[in-house]
């Protein structure tokens, strides 16, 4: 078995982890010890400090930080978004996943101790744009900024940050969806593996492998992980 797939004694902090990507079902399937604390992303920063602290006493440190929370917003173009929706969907989605990231590196700064964050980003925020989502692609894109300039000044203290833009995976979310025949034709022709796959283990293997010191010279990296449907290459759905 590979290093990396054993995460025992690890402890992980998920944000998002009741509906996100990576849910407190999945992160306990890898083995980790998921902390659950009640955190609002959006909030001001004294409220999501007092949260990280929280989750810090829980255990006494964390290994990792996932920022999992995701806020996609009303689908409306750039001229009818309204302000408040815009402010909302970056609150959530890029000054939430700054603050907790700040308060959880402090932890591991004042303790020397390093680690890893994890941004769960989308493959809207890179490649193509698939309008009307304005608020939610510019978010998830600065949001991948973040991770390379928060990876740049962290790599100092041996803390790593990557993200991952996941694509479309069969879930509950999308059973309905696969089963209309508009949708599996969309899939042969614009996904290139042509098939969709599951987040577990799709998504978690390389969120394992993230986690486990085996990527401790990896940092600063967007990984997609979508079967290449956000590649150049593929046939816009226009043209099918």
């Amino acid at each position: 078995m590979e290093p990396w797939r054993d995460l025992r004694g690890t402890i992980v902090m998920v944000t998002g982890a009741s509906s996100g990507r990576v849910n407190q079902n999945q992160a306990r399937n890898i083995d980790t010890l998921a902390v659950a604390v009640e955190l609002d992303v959006s909030a001001d920063a004294p409220t999501i400090e007092a949260s990280v602290r929280k989750a810090w006493e829980a255990f006494g440190r964390i290994n990792t930080l996932i920022n999992n929370v995701g806020f996609r917003g009303p689908i409306r173009s750039s001229l009818d978004l309204l302000q408040e929706d815009w402010d909302i969907t970056f609150n959530t989605n890029t000054r939430g996943s700054w603050l907790v990231s700040k308060y959880f590196c402090l932890k591991m700064l004042a303790l020397d101790q390093g680690g890893s964050i994890i941004n769960i980003s989308s493959t809207a925020g890179v490649g193509r744009v698939f309008p009307p989502a304005v608020a939610y692609a510019s978010s998830k894109s600065s949001l991948d900024t973040m991770t390379k300039v928060m990876a740049m000044e962290l790599g100092k203290h041996k803390i790593r940050v990557n993200a991952i833009c996941p694509g479309i995976f069969r879930s509950e979310i999308t059973n309905e969806l696969l089963e209309k025949k508009w949708f599996e034709k969309v899939v042969s022709r614009t996904v290139p593996l042509k098939d969709l796959g599951t987040t577990n283990p799709a998504l978690t293997s390389l969120v394992k492998y993230l986690i486990h010191d085996s990527s401790n010279y990896m940092t600063g990296n967007v990984f997609i992980v979508d079967a290449g449907y956000s590649l150049a290459g593929v046939p816009l759905y226009s043209s099918l």
